[in-house]
């Protein structure tokens, strides 16, 4: 199943929400609410920043968080350790997955990269249903780099 996001471009709408925003907050707030609002089924969208070798919660959208994850743990940790996007069909065969909650069964950690190319944070996406995120892994990739820009 493919997502048309309401007929809206995800990536597109980033761009024009957050793409003159000069605040980090701001801009990681609303791509936030953006997200969770356009993408159906998911119960959490966030932001990890990373800060002294861990990544700390960030804005988000959904029930409480996870307030620190260290580097190389869990889907978030990975996708920071490793610099590459994390896409888990089924989060209960992840080893050493961190269930913030336990709604949660798929999930997506896009790593965000600032302009001098290092490493931000993380944005992590959550959804009660298996396999979410395998459909519109590009779309949201694309919406990640736009993140990336304001970075």
């Amino acid at each position: 199943m493919t997502d048309d996001f309401s007929g809206v471009k995800l990536s597109v709408a980033m761009r024009a929400l957050i793409g003159d925003e000069t605040d980090e907050i701001a801009a990681l707030s609303n791509a936030c609410a953006l997200i969770f609002q356009l993408v159906p089924d998911l119960n959490w969208a966030g932001f990890y920043r990373y800060v002294r070798g861990e990544l700390i919660l960030g804005p988000f959208q959904g029930k409480v968080a996870c307030v620190r994850i260290e580097t190389g743990k869990g889907v978030c940790g990975t996708a920071a350790k490793t610099g590459k996007t994390q896409i888990v069909g089924n989060v209960h065969e992840f080893e050493g997955h961190i269930a913030c909650d336990s709604a949660s069964n798929s999930e997506m950690v896009v790593p965000l990269r600032r302009k001098d190319g290092t490493l931000f944070g993380v944005l992590d996406l959550d959804s009660p249903r298996f396999d979410r995120f395998c459909d519109i892994a590009d779309e949201i990739e694309a919406a990640a780099r736009e993140i990336s820009k304001v970075l």
